[in-house]
């Protein structure tokens, strides 16, 4: 049974959201066109997803703009409200809020166009006690320990990043990245972002093996686009955040990466990349060296579109010889303007999931996670798209685990999602 205080929050929830709808009628909210604004996209490429990442172009993106003084401007972004329930062994209940909102400033310059963007989440206020509960996940530390069977939030700045594009032929697109927080060019478009992944609330068990490079510092990205293929180079500081999720981190420029990009059609995009890591987990000694491999499709039709992903993250880790893969599947169809129907499937490599001490430390266990949600839109107000959504989740894993985690672990999330959307 649901827990009454998810209810209850919605309930609390629903008076302050319809008060939000007299803005629409505010001055200036009429200068909100749809996605025909000029300014807002690579003269080819579609617009980013996170640093310099891309989901499909013909893939939806849901935000406000106007324009003002030669400038134009853009914001979008989501936020959950989820009731998480994972009974038995090492499992847990929480309610918590994921997040994050972006925004951009695009303006001409020197032939090319200029963008200063930010993105924010409220992770850190909303996800109380530094994780919220998910098996068999790990990375990152709480209070010096490492984080077993939880997620982190992500940090309050998530991206602060300033962007010059520029053609500089037929088919052929320059840009430059630098960004104090940003997202390097390795790995897929993070999991918060990936048009797959939108109507759900958690992480991927692959996180760490695929694309927690998403959140980086001292990011500076360069690359090149001729048609339908890309390459570009990235240094960043290869150390997760730490604790302090409200702060900007620092450190040497330690780390690289590099990726192969390639848009055959406006429904697909694919990528291989490849990066070293220089000591990214606080507590684990050595380096990492992580490659992926991606291919997204999105499929637009009358009432809604198909998005899928197919993820491939490796990680090898220097400082015992260890590789762990994730293997990830990931699909959402919307239909009938308002439905969703999401799947995802994982075969995930995890050598935390015990605290040192045990005899089980550092032993590596695939563990597979498979997800089936639906999330239904209910229209408040404008601009703003607001659904109900339950996922529910099963486990397999190897018998040396079953001791500590039972047979059939499962759980279930329940959640409320705002979006905003163009009108």
């Amino acid at each position: 049974m649901f827990r009454m205080r998810f209810v209850w929050l919605l309930l609390l929830a629903t008076p302050w959201l319809r008060a939000q709808h007299d803005m629409s009628g505010m001055p200036g909210m009429e200068k909100m066109p749809g996605m025909d604004m000029p300014g807002m996209h690579h003269e080819s490429s579609p617009m980013e997803a996170s640093g310099t990442s891309r989901n499909p172009a013909s893939a939806p993106m849901d935000m406000v703009m106007f324009s003002e003084g030669g400038w134009s401007f853009m914001a979008h972004g989501v936020a959950f409200v989820a009731d998480t329930q994972q009974p038995g062994l090492r499992g847990g209940d929480k309610l918590f809020s994921a997040s994050w909102f972006m925004g951009e400033a695009a303006h001409k310059l020197g032939g090319g166009t200029l963008r200063v963007r930010t993105m924010l989440s409220l992770d850190p206020a909303t996800i109380t006690g530094g994780r919220y509960p998910e098996r068999f996940q790990t990375g990152e530390t709480l209070h010096g320990v490492p984080i077993l069977d939880g997620q982190h939030p992500h940090d309050f700045l998530m991206e602060l990043a300033v962007e010059y594009s520029r053609r500089l032929g037929h088919g052929t697109n320059l840009t430059l990245y630098a960004a104090p927080v940003g997202d390097p060019a390795l790995g897929p478009v993070a999991f918060p972002h990936r048009v797959s992944a939108a109507e759900l609330p958690q992480a991927t068990l692959g996180h760490h093996l695929e694309d927690s490079t998403h959140i980086s510092n001292e990011v500076v990205t360069a690359g090149i686009t001729h048609g339908t293929f890309g390459f570009e180079a990235s240094g960043f500081h290869g150390g997760e955040p730490n604790e302090n999720r409200w702060n900007i981190d620092h450190g040497a420029v330690d780390s690289w990466s590099v990726r192969f990009t390639v848009a055959p059609g406006a429904n697909w995009s694919g990528q291989v990349s490849m990066g070293k890591l220089a000591h990214p987990e606080a507590l684990e000694p050595g380096d990492q060296v992580r490659t992926t491999a991606s291919v997204s499709y999105n499929r637009p039709y009358g009432g809604g579109n198909w998005a899928t992903s197919v993820i491939w993250g490796r990680v090898h880790k220097t400082g015992d010889g260890v590789n762990l893969n994730g293997y990830g599947l990931e699909s959402v169809a919307r239909f009938q303007g308002r439905n969703y129907v999401t799947g995802r499937v994982e075969l995930v490599d995890k050598n935390e999931l015990f605290a040192s001490g045990s005899p089980l430390y550092g032993q590596s266990f695939r563990v597979g996670a498979y997800t089936a949600g639906y999330t239904r839109d209910f229209p408040l107000i404008s601009r703003l798209a607001t659904g109900l959504g339950v996922n529910f989740t099963v486990y397999s894993l190897p018998g040396q685990l079953q001791p500590s985690y039972g047979s059939r672990p499962a759980g279930v999330m329940v959640f409320f999602r705002v979006r905003l959307r163009e009108s």
